[in-house]
C-alpha cells in the first residue's frame, strides 16, 4: 500500500537479525528467576532455540514433564454448597470443581453468562477472589475460533460480587507462569494481586479484585514460563487507555444513552435495496484544529458540533473514519494499533466517541471505520510477544513480520486469535453502532509473498503463494458480521486481481460488500496528470476501467493514500494554469460521480486543498475565502445531490445493466460519452466528458431515446468557477443515426468539462 505505517518503537530489533542472534543470550550464566530480562534479548533466544512449529509448544531446551504419579486419582467434581451472587443472596447447591484438600480446599464453578460465583467463606480475605464469567461453552467456542463476543468476558469488568464492589479481570496468556494485576489501587505492585489460571487448558487467567472501581489505571505483569521473560502489558481488551505516551489501561464501562434508533431502523429497512454510497474519508485529528489552543485537534465532542452538520450540508451519505482505535504514534494515522477495543484517548473518552457517532446518525450520516486485522506494532506494552512467546503473531518472521511496516502479522491459523479479531470487529458494530468496516491492507493478508523476495516467504501446503489461513479468516469474519448485522457494510482495500472479493461466501467468494477499485484510481490519476495535449494518446487509460467495472462491487476511492509522501494534493496533480487546474479537478469529480460504483473522497478534496495532507495540522480552511475553492465545494454539493436524486446514477452501480457506451473511441478530441441507466428509460442520464480545453460548439452524439434532452449538470458553470458555456435549451433529437443509435443530438461541449443530460418529461 502507499501509506507508510512505520513502527511506533524505533528501537525494535529487526527480526532477521534476531533470527541470527546467539543462543547463549538466554542461558549465559545462572540468573535468578526473578531477574528481569530484556524483551528483545528474550525474543532472540526464543528464536534460536526453537525447533517447534507453533509458538506455544514447549521449546526444545525445556525439561520434559514429570511422569504422572501412580495411585488413586483425586476426585474432580462433587456436590458442594457454594454461595452464588444472585439477587436476594440465596444459597444454592451446585456442581463445582474442588481444588486442594482440607482447609485449603476451594470450590469454583464456571458460571452461566451474567452470573458470578464466590465460594462461601473461602476467599473473602484474599486479594483476588476466584470468579469467572466464562461457561464451558465459552471456552469451547474460544478454542474453536468461534467466540465472537469475547469483549463481554475478557478484559476488565466492574461489578458487585457478594455485595462487594470491584472489578473482574481476565486475560489470555497460556504461556505465563504468573499473571498479576498492577495498578494505582496497589501501588503498582507486581506481586500483590495474582490472577488464577483456569484449569481447562484455555490459557485464561482471571479473578475478581474487590474495591477496584471504574476509572482506575492498571496493567498486567506477566511472568513467562520461558527464558525468565517478564513484561508489563496493557490489557488487549481494555475499553479505555491512557493518553499516549502513557500506556496504562483504565477500568471502564461502556454506558451511553443512544438516540439513534430511527437511524438503526432505517438502516435495516434499506437492507437489500439499491443505495447511493458517497463517502467522506476523515482523519479526525487533522480535519480541523484549534490554532488558538496550541493547534490541538478537536475533541470528539467538539467534532460532534461541527462535522455532522458539515457532511450533511455537502450531501455525503457516509463518513469513513481512519482508525480511531488506540494507537501510540500519531504518525501512523491509526494504522499501528495497540488497543483494538479502546477508542483513541487523545480526542476523548469512549462515550465521547459514541456521542460523535450518535450525532452523525441523527444527521442521517452513516459511519464506516477503518479496521486493521492485517498487522500490529512491536511496542512492548502491546500484543507483540505477549506472554514470552509469539502469541498473537507467527513465530517465523517469514510469516509473522511485515517488512514494509516494521510490524507483526497476526497468526490467522490460531483459533484464539481469530476469536480475538472477529470479536473486535463485532465490538465496534455492537457497542459503537458503526455501520461499516473498511478492512485495511487485504492484499497483504491474502498473499504469503506480499512485498517479499524469493526465499523470504513460505509457500502454503499446496506450494502456492495464497495465505489459506487468512482466506479462511476473512470468510469467517464476513460471515460473522453479516450473520449478526446483515445491514452493515464490509469493504476491502484490495489492490490485486484476486477473484470474487465481493463474491458470496456460498459461491466461494470472500463475502465483502464492496472493494476499493484501485485500478480505476491509478489509471484515472495517471490520465489526469497528463497535459491535455497528450491525452489523445492515452484514451485507453480512461476507458479501460469499464472492461472490469462489474467484476466486483466496486467503490471508487480518491483516498488519503493519494495525497501524502510527496504526491501532493489532488489540485496540485492537475496540469495547466490555475484556471485549467481547477477545471481539471471539477472534471475529475464529475467523471467520478458518473462512473459506476460507490464514491469516496478524502477530506481536503472538498475544498481543493492546495497543499499535501499533513496529519499534524488542520486542513487549509482559509482557502474558502477564494471563489475557485468555494466553487469546488459547491460542485461537490450538487454532484452529491444529483447522485442521490437520480436513480440511474446508483440503482445498477454494480451490474452492466446500468451502463452503456455511446462513444469511447474519440481519442482525437479526448471525448467520451456513455449512458447511465435505470429501470425506467425516462430516468437515464447521458454523460459527455471533454478532457481538453477545446470548446466544441456542435458536437454530434448518438441518442438512445428520441425526444428532448435537457442539461441537468455542467461542471463548467460559473458558480463552480467555470466559463459558463451551457446548453441552455432542450435539445430535440434528429432522425439521423449516429454512434449506432437511430437518432442523434448536437450539443455544446464546454472546455475541460463534464455535462449530464436527461430526457425531458412530457
Amino acid at each position: 500500500m502507499a501509506k507508510r505505517k512505520e513502527s511506533t518503537n524505533p528501537e525494535t530489533t529487526d527480526q532477521n537479525k534476531a533470527a541470527k542472534a546467539s543462543t547463549g543470550s538466554a542461558t549465559r550464566g545462572r540468573k535468578k528467576k526473578e531477574e528481569p530480562m530484556a524483551a528483545e534479548e528474550a525474543k532472540a533466544a526464543a528464536k534460536t532455540t526453537r525447533t517447534r512449529k507453533k509458538a506455544t509448544d514447549a521449546p526444545a531446551t525445556e525439561k520434559p514433564a514429570p511422569a504422572k504419579k501412580r495411585g488413586r486419582p483425586k476426585k474432580q467434581e462433587q456436590e458442594v454448597p457454594v454461595e452464588v451472587a444472585a439477587k436476594e443472596g440465596v444459597m444454592e447447591v451446585v456442581k463445582a470443581k474442588v481444588q486442594g484438600s482440607g482447609k485449603k480446599a476451594t470450590a469454583t464453578k464456571v458460571v452461566e453468562a451474567g452470573d458470578v460465583l464466590v465460594p462461601a467463606g473461602s476467599q473473602s480475605d484474599q486479594p483476588v477472589w476466584q470468579a469467572s464469567l466464562f461457561t464451558d461453552f465459552d471456552i469451547y467456542l474460544f478454542k474453536e475460533g468461534k467466540h465472537f463476543n469475547l469483549y463481554l468476558k475478557l478484559g476488565s469488568h466492574p461489578m458487585e460480587l457478594h455485595d462487594r464492589p470491584g472489578t473482574y479481570f481476565a486475560v489470555w496468556a497460556p504461556n505465563a507462569e504468573q499473571v498479576s494485576v498492577m495498578g494505582e489501587f496497589n501501588g503498582w505492585s507486581r506481586e500483590n494481586h495474582q490472577l488464577h489460571a483456569r484449569h481447562d487448558d484455555s490459557g485464561i487467567w482471571e479473578g475478581f479484585i474487590p474495591d477496584v472501581r471504574t476509572g482506575m489505571m492498571y496493567k498486567y505483569h506477566i511472568k513467562s514460563k520461558y527464558h525468565l521473560f517478564h513484561v508489563e502489558k496493557s490489557d488487549p481488551f481494555a475499553f479505555c487507555r491512557e493518553v499516549p505516551p502513557q500506556t496504562a489501561s483504565i477500568v471502564s464501562e461502556l454506558k451511553y444513552a443512544w438516540q439513534d434508533q430511527d437511524w438503526i431502523d432505517t438502516r435495516k429497512e434499506k437492507l437489500g435495496k439499491p443505495q447511493p454510497y458517497s463517502v467522506y474519508e476523515v482523519h479526525l485529528g487533522s480535519w480541523r484544529r484549534k490554532p488558538e489552543d496550541n493547534n490541538r485537534p478537536l475533541t470528539y465532542r467538539e467534532l460532534a458540533e461541527e462535522l455532522p452538520a458539515y457532511v450533511k450540508e455537502l450531501g455525503f451519505t457516509h463518513v469513513e473514519l481512519m482508525p480511531v482505535m488506540h494507537h501510540p504514534f500519531s504518525g501512523s494515522w491509526g494504522y499501528q494499533i495497540t488497543g483494538y477495543f479502546a477508542a483513541h484517548s487523545l480526542l476523548g473518552s469512549p462515550t465521547d466517541l459514541m456521542h460523535l457517532i450518535d450525532v452523525l446518525h441523527q444527521h442521517g450520516i452513516g459511519v464506516i471505520m477503518d479496521w486493521v486485522p492485517s498487522h500490529f506494532p512491536s511496542d512492548e506494552h502491546g500484543l507483540a510477544y505477549f506472554d514470552g512467546t509469539h502469541l498473537f503473531e507467527h513465530a517465523d518472521p517469514r510469516k509473522g513480520f511485515h517488512p514494509d511496516w516494521n510490524s507483526y502479522i497476526f497468526n490467522y491459523g490460531r483459533n484464539e486469535v481469530r476469536s480475538f479479531l472477529i470479536s473486535n470487529a463485532l465490538f465496534w458494530l455492537d457497542k459503537y453502532h458503526v455501520d461499516g468496516l473498511r478492512v485495511d491492507a487485504v492484499a497483504s493478508m491474502l498473499y504469503l509473498d506480499y512485498s517479499r523476495k524469493a526465499g523470504e516467504w513460505i509457500p502454503n501446503e499446496h506450494g502456492g503463494r495464497e495465505n489459506l489461513e487468512a482466506i479462511s479468516f476473512l470468510k469467517d469474519f464476513n460471515h460473522a458480521v453479516h450473520d449478526n448485522f446483515p445491514e452493515v457494510l464490509t469493504i476491502a482495500e484490495e489492490s490485486t486481481a484476486w477473484p470474487a472479493v465481493t463474491g458470496p461466501l456460498e459461491h466461494g467468494g470472500l463475502g465483502f460488500n464492496l472493494k476499493w477499485m484501485m485500478g480505476w484510481m491509478h489509471d484515472t490519476l495517471h490520465y489526469f496528470e497528463k497535459d491535455p495535449i497528450y491525452r489523445r494518446y492515452h484514451q485507453g487509460d480512461i476507458t479501460f476501467s469499464m472492461v472490469y467495472a462489474f467484476s466486483e462491487r466496486f467503490m471508487l476511492p480518491l483516498s488519503h493514500d493519494e495525497v501524502v509522501h510527496g504526491k501532493g494534493s489532488l489540485l496540485s496533480k492537475m496540469p495547466g494554469d490555475e484556471w485549467q487546474r481547477f477545471a481539471n479537478l471539477r472534471t475529475l469529480y464529475a467523471y467520478m460521480y458518473a462512473h459506476p460504483g460507490a464514491k469516496l473522497l478524502f477530506m481536503g478534496a472538498d475544498i481543493a486543498q492546495s497543499s499535501e495532507w499533513n496529519h499534524d495540522s488542520s486542513l487549509d480552511w482559509h482557502l474558502m475565502q477564494y471563489h475557485p475553492h468555494q466553487g469546488i465545494q459547491q460542485l461537490l454539493r450538487e454532484l452529491n445531490a444529483i447522485y442521490k436524486a437520480e436513480p440511474a446514477m446508483y440503482v445498477h452501480s454494480f451490474s452492466p445493466e446500468g451502463f452503456q457506451w455511446i462513444d469511447l473511441n474519440d481519442a482525437h478530441n479526448s471525448v467520451m460519452s456513455f449512458l447511465r441507466k435505470s429501470d425506467n428509460p425516462q430516468d437515464d442520464v447521458l454523460v459527455v466528458c471533454n478532457f481538453t480545453p477545446a470548446l466544441h460548439e456542435h458536437y454530434r452524439l448518438g441518442a438512445p431515446h428520441a425526444g428532448k434532452w435537457v442539461q441537468i449538470f455542467n461542471s463548467d458553470d460559473s458558480r463552480y468557477g467555470g466559463s459558463d458555456v451551457h446548453n441552455a435549451n432542450p435539445i430535440q433529437t434528429d432522425p439521423e443515426p449516429f454512434h449506432g443509435q437511430d437518432q442523434s443530438i448536437t450539443v455544446k461541449l464546454p472546455p475541460l468539462a463534464v455535462v449530464y443530460f436527461k430526457l425531458a418529461r412530457d
